[in-house]
């Protein structure tokens, strides 16, 4: 299934960007009439017909759309460190998407050895990445932010909130992500995953005073992005049972 992406969507006329426009009549040779589908990046799915088949800009009217295409029955909210390879940042991310997340909010630790992220470039990926998967709605990325900073913007936040880290005083009981999960009741998940170096004491200890539950994720270490992807899988399988 071909989709193409757009966020100019007004009056019932949807307008490609250039890209997608070239994409769409250089690349698959669609002309006057055709039909395509579109999403818009928040959920919707539009089936139009093109009625401006320029390479530049493609126009094409609305015939149907429909809401929450592609979804999944909770709201997931990544805070991940960003990585010293950008690349397995970026990987994470399009992988994540497949599966099924709603919102990436590049966090900055203590131990953090990367501290910038360009966010259009990891926005692109989720793009296509959403396509790619047929979902209709693009995951949110946030501005990079310290922990701390994150830790206070979700202290009164509602939901089940998780930080995976390495405690070391074995009187912090941890449980599984799994094991979570199974006594909630709600939809709203906060998973936050720390750098290579793992979360400070300060950061962890900040974490549990505004109500995130220490959760581990096996008995394997795991790389930051490979602990953030299988956080993404758990909230996935527990739903899709």
């Amino acid at each position: 299934m071909e989709l193409f992406y757009s966020q100019d969507i007004e009056g019932g006329i949807v307008r490609l960007n250039q890209d997608e426009s070239g994409h769409c009549i250089k690349v698959l040779r669609h002309k006057c009439g055709d039909e395509i589908s579109v999403i818009d990046g928040c959920g919707t799915l539009y089936k139009c017909r093109i009625t401006s088949d320029s390479h530049k800009g493609v126009e094409a009217i609305v015939l149907e759309s429909q809401n929450d295409w592609g979804g999944h029955p909770y709201n997931l909210h990544l805070a991940v460190c960003p990585t010293k390879n950008n690349d397995r940042y970026e990987w994470f991310a399009e992988k994540a998407c497949e599966i099924g997340f709603d919102t990436l909010s590049p966090i900055i630790g203590d131990h953090s050895e990367r501290r910038i992220l360009k966010t259009p470039r990891v926005e692109k990926i989720l793009v296509s990445a959403a396509k790619q998967s047929l979902k209709a709605a693009v995951p949110v990325v946030n501005e990079p932010v310290s922990v701390k900073e994150f830790i206070k913007s979700e202290a009164e936040s509602q939901g089940l909130k998780m930080i995976a880290y390495c405690f070391e005083d074995e009187r912090v009981p941890r449980r599984s992500i799994r094991e979570a999960l199974e006594g909630y009741d709600g939809n709203q998940i906060t998973v936050m995953i720390g750098p290579e170096g793992d979360f400070s004491k300060e950061e962890a200890e900040m974490a549990l005073a505004a109500g995130f539950i220490p959760v581990h994720l096996g008995q394997s270490r795991l790389r930051t992005e490979t602990a953030a992807l299988t956080a993404a899988a758990a909230v996935y399988f527990h739903w899709m049972k």
